[in-house]
């Protein structure tokens, strides 16, 4: 082409940041005129053939150039555009790196948290459990106790409820820590508090006072009578030898039982009544004996 039809440069700004919808709308555009560009100058071309065709040797280059001004605007027009629409889609290729970037440290930020919380979550049951619960046998300690203890007196009251504390004492202990050791207390202590765990139910519970000292909550027991026969039935299966190697170790319980209302009516009270009670029991070597009427 000629230096006098020659077209301008054209200086193209890259396009600012935009969304990626909108980039791709604008490239859809850019194909439609660059479909069109091809029909132009296939239209044209066919109109050059037509003039052959039809007897003229040769067409005038200015007639050519002229015919074909409009289409090569509208090719250099789809050349800035298709620059700009390049320009913008790698914009927006490393912004979707960078969102996938951010995205991914995310996903690695919550799962470190999520790891984190439950550790938290983890080590929180942890302090609670040993916090409420006698570390040697896993029973729940004096504490936990007098919390179930008096959630029990408050249902009492609501529903005209029998309750029996029982506080045992294992007799002779002492001699099997001094004979065997304290391996074999320890011994002692955790098949006891197994059997206890045995007997009750789900509404009761057992704790570890301290030392070799026990309380048993029974929750409505439907009375004095049925109280007596599970009291008995506890220290019979206490009673049952305890093996440890070659060895089997004889224990047996002393209980003294407090019962709600009719002996005592706050925590404090029915287990101070039922420890008197199991003085009782074991200075008259019975068993277990009920407290005496306040």
């Amino acid at each position: 082409m000629p230096a006098e039809f020659a077209l301008p440069a054209t200086s193209v700004a890259p396009l600012p940041p935009a969304p990626l919808d909108l980039v791709l709308e604008h490239a859809h555009e850019v194909r439609d005129k660059v479909e069109e560009c091809v029909v132009d100058l296939a239209a044209q071309n066919e109109a050059v053939k037509q003039q052959i065709a039809d007897g003229a040797t040769t067409v005038p280059a200015h007639v050519s150039l002229r015919e074909g001004e409009a289409i090569e605007a509208k090719v250099q027009e789809c050349a800035d555009d298709l620059h700009e629409v390049t320009e913008a889609l790698a914009h927006g290729v490393e912004d979707l790196k960078k969102i996938e970037s951010a995205l991914a440290d995310s996903r690695d930020a919550l799962a470190q948290a999520e790891e984190r919380l439950s550790a938290a979550n983890d080590e929180e049951m942890r302090s609670r459990q040993q916090a409420m619960h006698d570390a040697a046998t896993g029973l729940p300690n004096r504490n936990l106790f007098n919390d179930r203890l008096q959630h029990a007196i408050s249902l009492a009251e609501r529903h005209d409820w029998t309750l029996a504390v029982l506080f045992l004492d294992l007799d002779h202990f002492k001699s099997i820590n001094d004979t065997h050791g304290h391996a074999a207390g320890d011994l002692v202590l955790n098949e006891i508090a197994r059997r206890l765990q045995l007997q009750m139910r789900d509404e009761d519970t057992v704790c570890r006072y301290g030392g070799d000292e026990f309380l048993y909550l029974l929750v409505n027991p439907q009375g004095a009578q049925n109280v007596e026969r599970i009291v008995q039935h506890i220290h019979a299966t206490i009673a049952v030898p305890i093996k440890m190697d070659a060895l089997e170790l004889l224990v047996s319980p002393s209980i003294g039982v407090a019962l709600f209302p009719d002996h005592a009516t706050t925590c404090a009270e029915l287990i101070e009544r039922a420890d008197a009670a199991m003085y009782v029991a074991k200075k008259q070597m019975c068993g277990y004996a009920f407290c005496e009427q306040p």
